[in-house]
């Protein structure tokens, strides 16, 4: 799937994600990767002015989704078994980057890890792993 496909599938199958306005943005896909937008919005923000947590949890995993959905096509019931969040260091007050790469994709699991940045920014404000468990039947 086109990381265009994708975002149209998404917005079909989990409309809620934009709720209150469109945030999250696929920019691209490749070969077992995405690379996805998060953009900065007060909703988004916890005390203190930065992007929380839960923020960077949900695009951590959005994108592992779509790195996933690139490479075996609209599956929507593939879903997360297991996720590992290590916090870096507190992100700017921009938009979030998140680079997602697939380790292993194989008939039953995928396993990836995704790096966050504050856009414009070289260093990871958040680094994830995690696994997807993907049914038989696709």
């Amino acid at each position: 799937m086109s990381a265009s496909e994708i975002e149209a599938y998404l917005d079909r199958i989990f409309p809620q994600l934009h709720y209150g306005g469109r945030t999250y943005f696929v920019e691209e896909v490749g070969p077992l990767s995405a690379r996805m937008r998060c953009d900065y919005h007060e909703r988004h923000l916890r005390p203190g002015g930065t992007i929380s947590g839960p923020t960077m949890m949900a695009l951590a995993d959005l994108a592992l989704y779509v790195a996933i959905l690139a490479q075996i096509g609209p599956v929507a019931l593939a879903v997360t078994t297991s996720l590992n969040y290590n916090f870096l260091r507190k992100p700017g007050q921009a938009a979030l980057i998140a680079e997602a790469r697939l380790l292993k994709l194989g008939k039953r699991l995928a396993i990836g890890e995704v790096s966050l940045y504050s856009q414009g920014e070289s260093e990871i404000v958040c680094h994830a792993t995690g696994t997807y468990s993907i049914p038989s039947e696709r």
